[in-house]
């Protein structure tokens, strides 16, 4: 059976001539006109989310992703705007961003105040099928402790307001304020889980069930599990990295789940929100929480022992090989938030910023110490790295 995979990204627009957040959701999408289907508003109007179609394999998904990116750069540099996929924008400030005119974000911004004012964060969301809402709730325990070192390879967000925040994922330490957020309690099935949605809901606590973020849970209109824990990556290929491992966990956790009944879950949670703690400050640079051992372990080898697990699923899906050289690729690369400190430190937050911006659109950037001059964030359209075509390492 094939297990298909969807992707919601969402971006930061930016202002070309500061590199500031720009409120100007609804004029880009204008601008998409005919195309606008699959993008979508989000609290803030710097924001805008796209959705990707259902795909099989991970080239479609790849070059889905890179399609939408490019039509949306186009949309957004019409306005003298550009797009980026990171967890925080470098540059943001606090009051500069006022909420999307829509009833339910006004009523969210009246009702958390400071919490919704400082939402300027951005995820990526992946949407797995499962056999149905059952299997989706029983699967969640298997899946929740492989959820950091994903995390991990997406941590994009060091800094916040013009500052080192010494995190990798600041945007996870801004997320996990929300009443819901963190990693789900196990739950027997789905009644149960519904049951606890409601509860929530009429406790006045939460506006509606869609405010609950966990860092996975069962879709609400979807026959899908969907992944929530991960920053808005630069690189279109470590979101199809995290796709490819998410489908693989999913898969099988939902074939044990229908071997057994149950996930196998020994209902010990309390340790997960401190792995994610770990990997969000962390990142691939320093220790993780391996799953398996529940102690601290170099991040490379805690990446690799989940691809050792996966392998036998990687394998069936056809996604071995490719998942073997992003990986490693990822590995030596070192996560987006390592790559953004080491070019603010060379040069400083622009220059980190224009290459997230140049990332996002798909440019390949030339090595440090190549001998190309600092390019700035209002020259950053002139594209002089070209286009990426291929979603594999050998293609770079």
């Amino acid at each position: 059976m094939t297990v298909r995979i969807g992707v919601e990204e969402e971006f930061h627009l930016i202002d070309v001539e500061s590199g500031a957040l720009a409120p100007r959701a609804d004029a880009v999408l204008r601008r998409l006109g005919a195309h606008a289907e699959g993008y979508a508003r989000e609290l803030q109007q710097s924001v805008v989310e796209t959705n990707s179609g259902v795909h099989d394999s991970l080239e479609d998904l790849h070059a889905d992703l890179a399609a939408s990116r490019r039509r949306l750069d186009r949309a957004a540099s019409s306005q003298g705007l550009a797009i980026a996929a990171a967890g925080t924008a470098p540059l943001s400030r606090l009051g500069t961003v006022p909420p999307t005119t829509d009833a339910r974000y006004l009523h969210m911004t009246d009702e958390y105040r400071r919490l919704a004012d400082e939402q300027l964060i951005c995820g990526a969301q992946v949407h797995i099928d499962v056999p149905d809402r059952d299997t989706a709730v029983r699967a969640m325990c298997a899946v929740s402790p492989w959820l950091p070192p994903l995390l991990a390879l997406s941590a994009s967000s060091p800094f916040w307001l013009g500052e080192d925040t010494g995190y990798a994922s600041w945007r996870t330490m801004v997320w996990q304020r929300w009443p819901t957020s963190g990693a789900p309690a196990c739950f027997a099935d789905a009644e149960e889980y519904d049951r606890t949605l409601d509860e929530l809901v009429r406790s006045g606590v939460l506006s509606d069930s869609g405010m609950i973020y966990y860092d996975i849970r069962p879709s609400a209109h979807l026959q899908t599990l969907e992944l929530r824990i991960c920053d808005a990556c630069p690189r279109v290929e470590t979101v199809v990295l995290i796709a490819a491992l998410f489908r693989a966990l999913v898969t099988d956790a939902c074939e044990t789940v229908r071997a057994t009944g149950s996930a196998g879950c020994d209902g010990r949670h309390e340790w997960l929100r401190a792995a994610t703690w770990r990997a969000a400050r962390s990142g691939l640079e320093g220790d993780l929480i391996d799953p398996v051992t529940r102690l601290a372990a170099p991040a490379p080898a805690v990446v690799r022992g989940m691809l050792r697990r996966l392998r036998p699923t990687l394998e069936e899906h056809g996604d071995w090989e490719a998942v073997v050289s992003l990986t490693e690729e990822a590995l030596a690369r070192g996560s987006a938030a390592h790559r953004l400190r080491t070019k603010a430190a060379e040069e400083d937050l622009l220059a980190a910023l224009d290459d997230v911006l140049a990332q996002t659109r798909g440019e390949v950037l030339r090595p440090a110490g190549s001998g190309r001059g600092p390019r700035r964030i209002g020259a950053t359209h002139t594209r002089p790295g070209g286009r990426r075509d291929g979603w594999t390492a050998a293609s770079a």
